[in-house]
């Protein structure tokens, strides 16, 4: 799971994204979605309505920013958001998004997680449900995110997408890109599908390892 941890002075919130699809504590659809989270342990659940808002569930409302931020971090063209019984909790700025050729868009990753992809297509029905981050490069784009989602676009040979531009926001995509060209990565269909526990292994490893050097 990935963890963030946001706060001012003596307080600090531990917010824990699940990344996996068995959890007693949130229905499976919510999980396929990657919607479930833990707020210092607590579930709180974000269902996906349509391409920009999403119902949340949790137990307090009170004081959510820092967990919609959390939520928008991985899904930054939701931009508004309900409460269990259909309240409007909160509206952002709305994200442009424009129709992006499949081929058009160059992979910041090289592997597919076969586990994520059958789940991501279980509540995909047509190329508009698929929105992906891109960054502007030279007369392309790169993937930011999304590439379980981008590989069903190709699989189900959607000839486009829908996306958004994003900002580099640890400033390391692009070097991604270049290694996974480097690697024989240009286009989706040139991703490696692996099963979960190989993808965990090989993507963590490159990961670790790059960041590793980096330092």
């Amino acid at each position: 799971m990935d963890v963030r941890r946001s706060g001012q002075e003596d307080i600090t919130v531990e917010i824990q994204r699940i990344n996996e699809y068995e959890d007693e504590r949130f229905e499976p659809e919510i999980l396929r979605q990657h919607g479930a989270f833990l707020v210092d342990g607590h579930p709180c659940s974000f269902r996906i309505l349509d391409g920009n808002s999403a119902r949340v569930y949790y137990h307090d409302y009170s004081d959510m920013e820092e967990i919609l931020d959390t939520f928008r971090f991985y899904t930054g063209h939701i931009n508004r958001f309900y409460t269990e019984d259909g309240r409007l909790l909160k509206e952002y700025e709305e994200v442009k998004l424009f129709d992006l050729p499949v081929g058009q868009i160059q992979p910041s990753q090289f592997y597919v997680d076969q586990e994520k992809l059958q789940a991501v297509g279980s509540f995909i029905r047509r190329p508009e449900d698929i929105v992906i981050p891109v960054l502007e490069y030279e007369s392309r784009y790169v993937s930011a995110d999304g590439h379980t989602r981008l590989y069903l676009a190709y699989q189900r040979r959607y000839d486009h997408v829908r996306a958004f531009l994003e900002k580099d926001p640890g400033g390391y995509l692009l070097g991604f890109a270049r290694e996974a060209q480097d690697r024989g990565v240009f286009h989706v269909e040139d991703m490696e599908m692996l099963s979960h526990g190989e993808y965990e292994v090989k993507w963590n490893q490159f990961c670790e390892d790059y960041f590793g050097s980096a330092q």
